[in-house]
């Protein structure tokens, strides 16, 4: 007790508002009532701008420990979509009671947000939209901007009586304005726009060919319910970029560096124990060439050389069409294309990756043949290890399966296996040279 009592004291000094990156692991491991006790004591701001940098799962118990007058103060100063998104993970019970105590508009956008999926346009937008009717002057729309403190805006929207979007005007044209001119008359008609269903991948593929800052996101009637400012989408897809980087080795998208350990592993032994059961096919792939690595043990020296260089190059070429799947700069139909440059790479890079080796091996043992049969295999394997990592992630989109989870367990299976049949393959056949 005296330890949590000190944590508390030592965040009480040293203020949220000055140290909020060093504040953060402290309260993951400080109990979720105490935590809040803290929060009470804070400006609204000071608390919602820690409260962010907490993981989810400790933030909304620190908003279901709240007493309910300092949740709303810190849930109104919360962005939207990072307030629906706590909100959300709470029991049905007390979700409705923060939301009752809310201001009715703030209450009921915070609704629609968590309406929506994560990976959805409506979920990543930002409800605050500053939109005006087309009568509107420039001088009350400059005056209603400067109410809103500095919530970046980079430019404002039209909409009619039924509120469906029918223009927008950027920020330097309404600053430039004359103050009397009517909005209608200084808007872009019909901007871009996105459904609130879109898919994430959609709404990344608009905003970067249109070379959009804010995306303003309209429901089934075409009303204007939102704007994806581009700092969000960036957000998110850097999220999703390091959550693909997770699956790719076996690790848990949810998990986080101070997640618990009895979480870590429910998460990742499952994985290991699926690569256990790989590696196992690739010792029995070795297992058949027994007779031969007995009869020439250099090749048992050698067998991680060929596994290793065509271990990375597969990881090189699965990680170029993960980017470009994810992007989605290329989708499935792309596959021959694809294919046929990472066999062109493949060819190449094997051949000069096999002459240095061949080299290195003959000065080693002094076989031309064992020189011969490394320098094979490292063409064949480096080709086949190439063309798996495009192939990989390609089948298991094509199977609508998530590429990131599995394509580096699968690939690693295709680059030992082929590497070690195709060295000790030719060494077999090449037996009365070596």
């Amino acid at each position: 007790m005296m330890a949590r009592d000190g944590v508390i004291q030592l965040l009480a000094q040293a203020e949220l508002r000055q140290y909020p990156n060093e504040a953060a692991p402290l309260l993951d491991r400080t109990p979720a009532q105490e935590a809040a006790h803290l929060f009470e004591r804070q400006e609204p701001g000071v608390a919602a701008d820690a409260l962010r940098r907490l993981r989810a799962d400790r933030a909304t118990a620190i908003i279901r420990a709240l007493s309910a007058p300092a949740a709303t103060r810190v849930l109104a100063a919360l962005e939207p979509t990072v307030a629906a998104a706590l909100i959300a993970r709470l029991d049905d019970e007390a979700r409705e009671e923060r939301l009752a105590s809310l201001d009715q508009t703030l209450a009921r956008e915070l609704r629609e947000l968590m309406s929506y999926p994560s990976d959805v346009a409506g979920g990543l937008m930002d409800p605050r939209v500053t939109a005006f009717r087309p009568d509107t002057t420039a001088r009350e729309a400059l005056a209603h901007l400067r109410t809103l403190g500095n919530r970046a805006i980079h430019e404002v929207f039209v909409i009619d009586e039924e509120r469906r979007l029918s223009g927008s005007v950027g920020i330097q044209d309404l600053a430039l304005a004359e103050p009397d001119a009517r909005l209608d008359e200084l808007a872009k008609l019909n901007p871009p726009c996105i459904q609130a269903l879109a898919p994430q991948e959609e709404l990344v593929a608009l905003v970067e060919e249109r070379r959009l800052t804010s995306l303003p996101v309209i429901d089934i009637s075409e009303r204007l319910v939102g704007v994806v400012r581009y700092a969000d989408l960036l957000s998110a897809t850097q999220r999703d970029a390091t959550a693909d980087i997770q699956t790719m080795v076996g690790v848990s998208r949810e998990e986080r560096a101070l997640s618990t350990a009895a979480f870590a592993v429910r998460k990742r032994l499952p994985w290991l124990q699926i690569n256990l059961a790989t590696a196992f096919l690739a010792a029995a792939v070795v297992g058949i060439f027994e007779d031969t690595i007995a009869q020439f043990t250099a090749l048992a020296v050698l067998l991680p050389v060929v596994a290793g260089q065509s271990g990375n190059t597969g990881a090189q070429s699965l990680a170029v069409t993960m980017r470009g799947l994810t992007l989605r700069e290329i989708q499935v139909r792309h596959w021959l294309r694809i294919a046929r440059k990472e066999l062109a790479v493949g060819a190449i890079n094997g051949v000069a990756v096999a002459l240095v080796t061949s080299l290195g091996v003959y000065v080693w043992s002094q076989s031309i043949g064992i020189a011969a049969v490394i320098g094979a295999s490292m063409i064949s394997s480096i080709v086949i290890a190439g063309l798996a990592g495009v192939s990989v992630p390609m089948l298991l989109t094509l199977l609508r399966q998530d590429p990131a989870a599995a394509s580096s367990i699968v690939l690693t299976t295709i680059t030992d296996v082929t590497g070690f049949l195709t060295f000790l393959g030719f060494a077999t056949l090449a037996s009365g040279m070596l």
